[in-house]
């Protein structure tokens, strides 16, 4: 076993972070992960100071650069495009959305977006949800087979349903991650969107064998990595 620090980030640009001394503050850190709602350019600081791989998916807002990785929409990137111009449009960041990634030992699923609350760009019914969840079913079935474990962190924008949710139906949790979690038994669940105020407000919730954290604004992870 080893273990990684991964710096998790959501929902708000933190001046810790977006700072001339973010490497000395997070210069330890090996793996950078967020789950939306933040600007491109913002990942594009983090991974040019520190030199390390970032992870996202996009929330409810800052959708502008949603298009370049949506087959289905009108202003699609084309199927011939260079991967460097990829990576151009991501600020040398990785979109995970609606993917499984094998990043440093870690194996790390992907679902963006939040519950339909007025038919804005990256919502969701339960149903649409249940769908994205079937095109991960194959990778995770190999992660079982060949690595002994389903998933260790599912980063997800918005909570389960009644754990860290809100009651509003912007900020209403999706059922369909408690199944999730059930299931397939991540370690952690990682999401955002639910704004904390209260620097005393409590992030963590245990799960079954889950363990869920709100990473609004920036959290410190440290696990162990088989």
């Amino acid at each position: 076993m080893s273990n990684l620090r991964v710096l998790c980030i959501s929902d708000k640009i933190d001046p810790l972070i977006y700072s001339s001394n973010v490497k000395k503050r997070f210069g330890n850190i090996d793996l950078i992960l967020s789950a939306g709602d933040l600007e491109l350019n913002y990942y594009g600081f983090i991974v040019s100071s520190l030199n390390k791989p970032l992870l996202f998916v996009f929330g409810n807002h800052n959708l502008k650069s949603l298009h370049n990785y949506r087959k289905n929409t009108s202003n699609t990137v084309s199927k011939n495009i260079e991967p460097f111009q990829t990576i151009q449009k991501s600020y040398g960041s990785i979109y995970i959305g609606d993917k499984v990634k094998n990043i440093k030992s870690l194996l790390i699923a992907g679902l963006g977006g939040s519950k339909i609350y007025n038919g804005g760009a990256n919502q969701y019914s339960e149903l649409g949800m249940f769908f994205k969840i079937l095109k991960l079913l194959p990778v995770l079935f190999y992660n079982r087979t060949f690595h002994g474990r389903w998933l260790d962190i599912l980063l997800t924008h918005t909570p389960p349903k009644d754990i860290g949710d809100r009651e509003d139906k912007c900020h209403e949790g999706f059922k369909i991650y408690r199944t999730f979690n059930k299931l397939f038994k991540p370690k952690y669940h990682l999401h955002g969107h639910i704004h904390l105020y209260d620097i005393n407000a409590p992030r963590e919730i245990q799960f079954i064998n889950t363990k869920i954290i709100n990473i609004y604004e920036h959290y410190i992870l440290e696990i162990e990595v088989p």
